[in-house]
Order: C-alpha cells, then sequence, then structure tokens
C-alpha cells in the first residue's frame, strides 16, 4: 500500500457488528489527493461483475450468465476457484480472475504491491482453463484515478510479470479496466491501456 496511504490523507471506513469478525471495522477507501483509492479488495470483484453484466467491459460481452466463485478442479491441482464465470453467450465459457490494483508508479498503475506466489498460480490454472477450451481472462481493476496505463511491477516481482507475459502468450487475455469511486459507490467506467 505504499502509493495509497500517507499520514493525515482522508479515509473512509466501514462498521461491522458481526461477532464473527475479527475486527469491527474495515478500511474502505484513501483519498491521496486526486481522487478515492479503493483499498479493500473484497468490494472490487463485485464491481467488476456489474460492469461485465452492463457491457461496460466490451471483450466479455454478450454472456447471459456470471456465476461468482466457480470451482476449478485438476486432476494435477489442488481444488481451486476463480473470481467469475461468464457462461451462457457464443464464445466459449470465460473463467476470470480480478486483481484490486492501486501501485502507483510515475503514471503507471502496477500490479502486485508484493510478491504474489497466489497470483502466479491464478495465471497457471488460467492457463489451463484455455489449454482445456475455455477463455482464461485477468482483469486487473485499476481501483484509483490516476494512471494512463497499466504494467507489471517488474521491480517489486519479476516472477510474475514473467508469468503473465508467458500466460497471455498462451492464450489468456490480459484486460485492465478503470474503477471510479463516487459519493454513493463504485463504477466500472472504461479500459486502461496495457
Amino acid at each position: 500500500m505504499t502509493s495509497c496511504w500517507a499520514p493525515g490523507a482522508a479515509a473512509q471506513v466501514s462498521y461491522s457488528d458481526n461477532p464473527k469478525r475479527k475486527l469491527s471495522w474495515t478500511l474502505e477507501r484513501v483519498d491521496m489527493g486526486r481522487g478515492w483509492v479503493g483499498v479493500h479488495t473484497g468490494r472490487t470483484n463485485a464491481v467488476v461483475a456489474e460492469g461485465i453484466a452492463d457491457g461496460r467491459v466490451h471483450a466479455l460481452s454478450g454472456y447471459r450468465h456470471i456465476r461468482h466463485e466457480p470451482p476449478f478442479n485438476l486432476a494435477s491441482h489442488p481444488p481451486s476457484r476463480f473470481d467469475l464465470l461468464l457462461t451462457g453467450g457464443t464464445e466459449p465459457d470465460a473463467f476470470v480472475e480480478v486483481k484490486n490494483t492501486t501501485l502507483l508508479d510515475g503514471d503507471v498503475i502496477r500490479f502486485p504491491d508484493a510478491v504474489t506466489v497466489r497470483g502466479r498460480k491464478h495465471l497457471l490454472l488460467l492457463v489451463e482453463a484455455v489449454r482445456l477450451g475455455h477463455r482464461g481472462v485477468i482483469v486487473f481493476a485499476v481501483n484509483r484515478p490516476e494512471g494512463r496505463a497499466f504494467a507489471p511491477a517488474w521491480e517489486l516481482d519479476p516472477e510474475y510479470g514473467t508469468a503473465l507475459e508467458w500466460a497471455a502468450r498462451q492464450g489468456v487475455e490480459v484486460l485492465a479496466a478503470r474503477l471510479h469511486h463516487n459519493e454513493t459507490g463504485i463504477d466500472l467506467v472504461g479500459a486502461v491501456a496495457f
């Protein structure tokens, strides 16, 4: 969170009285001076799914059904889940993995913001989905107003950058989409250059 937190920055939090939670408060978003940065990763998948359903992700339009957290099990891997499964379209079913993306580096938004073994595993599974005849799609949800383009965070996790390039060569579709925060919520507003 190095580029989305600073002493004195305005922040919004949410409260939950659920006794099963470890903490009652959740950091939702931070204003770094140019607009809200969405740091609550649990919100991102629903916003992206809504954007897909509304036709705002053109590469994923035409599907009638969106399923959340679909299982993806292979004999050679432990049981896994993707974030979304799109079905009922004219193209093959699409397994979609969504990554909340907030790291600002100059005018480029990067992912990941820390080394991610789990993120590399998701890329491998998306490649397997493509090999089985499905679409494998990764959506980098740019959850801040700045940044003209998206790129891997090569300096933080070069292995992830290499894995992302490899996955794209194997047929995994790489998309980046901007999320915009307003007073009452978050909307997916369009594509970001990769």
